[in-house]
């Protein structure tokens, strides 16, 4: 098992990562220092058949009593209104300032049950239990939490750091097809912004990766959230260069936003980013032919798109893009590479994304 530490200072926390890791949960949750006791895990109506009783009994094992809180799966779930309801089931529950919520699932289960962890009481602990390739290589790790607004995406939420992480590669052998190609657009991003060895690793191994060989998983899975440990530990807030890290989001988070949550998923809509990323770096960074190629065929390797569907660069996405969160000014700071493995940020006009984007 690759274990390791988030070094945080005072929010400091384990990641460990291996197959059957999950039946270690309540050793593990023990081990990061929450105390036993009523807790809750949160899950989907996909995850909760194949996993909650699983990791319910690994909890109870260790003197935990957790509940096990079930939302609908998908993207529309980030809403006030899930969230309320899950305010309802922790107090139904009897969750108090000593208890944890365990977020066992997606992206969308551990930004979610994260934002009612940092808010319920004013904040209790969280432990992120990841079972999407997507989650466990970047969202479960970084302490952004948070739900959607008709708006934008991921306009209302907390940076709230997890107290474990647990990312058991087994369960990526469950994901539909889909799910799990979405989530190594995430993985490619790291070898596009900051390791260039990665790229030709994931060349290589990309055959083994789709076939889900349980040590190929682990490997990318830990060299991943590694990276992503590193950019964190240097800048929580993303106040520098934690922003490296929206390579291919702004472009994918105003599709999600303008195509209604779930039409495209996360990872799909940061593929067809990066491609916008890659054309803009060409444009407005220098990025040399040979990486640009080399990356965008690395993304079609993996099964994703890197082109905007027909008929979503209209108005919808326009606004959408205009509410990012990164916006400046008439613009928006916008991450490129000019090289592979090496990111930088631009502040670009929409104009020129837009002219990019056609």
């Amino acid at each position: 098992m690759g274990d390791f530490r988030v070094e945080l200072g005072p929010n400091a926390h384990p990641a460990h990562v291996g197959a059957g890791a999950l039946d270690r949960l309540g050793e593990l949750a023990r081990g990061a220092g929450l105390k036993p006791g009523r807790a809750a895990i949160v899950t989907d109506a996909i995850v909760a058949p194949l996993y909650a009783d699983r990791a319910a009994r690994a909890l109870a094992a260790a003197g935990f009593a957790p509940a096990i809180v079930i939302v609908a799966a998908g993207e529309a779930s980030k809403s006030l209104a899930t969230l309320a309801e899950l305010y309802d089931r922790f107090a139904a529950a009897g969750l108090d300032r000593s208890s944890a919520v365990f977020a066992l699932g997606g992206g969308v289960v551990g930004d979610l049950a994260g934002f009612a962890a940092a808010t319920w009481m004013r904040g209790i602990a969280v432990a992120q239990i990841p079972t999407t390739m997507l989650a466990q290589v970047d969202s479960a790790l970084g302490g952004k939490t948070g739900i959607n607004h008709p708006a934008a995406k991921n306009l209302i939420g907390a940076f709230h750091q997890p107290r474990l992480i647990v990312a058991d590669v087994a369960t990526l052998t469950t994901l539909p097809d889909r799910a799990f190609r979405e989530g190594l657009a995430e993985v490619i991003k790291y070898g596009a912004i900051m390791d260039a060895p990665m790229i030709t690793a994931l060349e290589t191994a990309m055959p083994a990766i789709l076939r889900r060989d349980p040590a190929t998983l682990a490997a990318i899975v830990e060299r991943s959230l590694r990276h992503k440990a590193a950019v964190v530990q240097s800048d929580e807030r993303e106040g520098g260069l934690r922003k490296i890290l929206n390579f291919g989001h702004t472009v994918g988070h105003a599709l999600e936003a303008s195509a209604g949550y779930g039409g495209l998923l996360h990872g799909e809509a940061v593929a067809i980013g990066m491609g916008a990323a890659t054309a803009l770096s060409r444009a407005y960074a220098n990025l040399p032919e040979a990486d640009a190629d080399r990356l965008l065929a690395l993304i079609a390797s993996a099964g994703l798109a890197t082109r905007l569907p027909v008929g979503a660069r209209g108005a919808a996405f326009e606004r959408a893009l205009k509410l990012d969160k990164k916006r400046a000014g008439a613009g928006v700071e916008f991450v490129l590479i000019d090289r592979l493995g090496h990111a930088l940020t631009r502040t670009l006009g929409f104009d020129e994304i837009i002219a990019a984007l056609a």
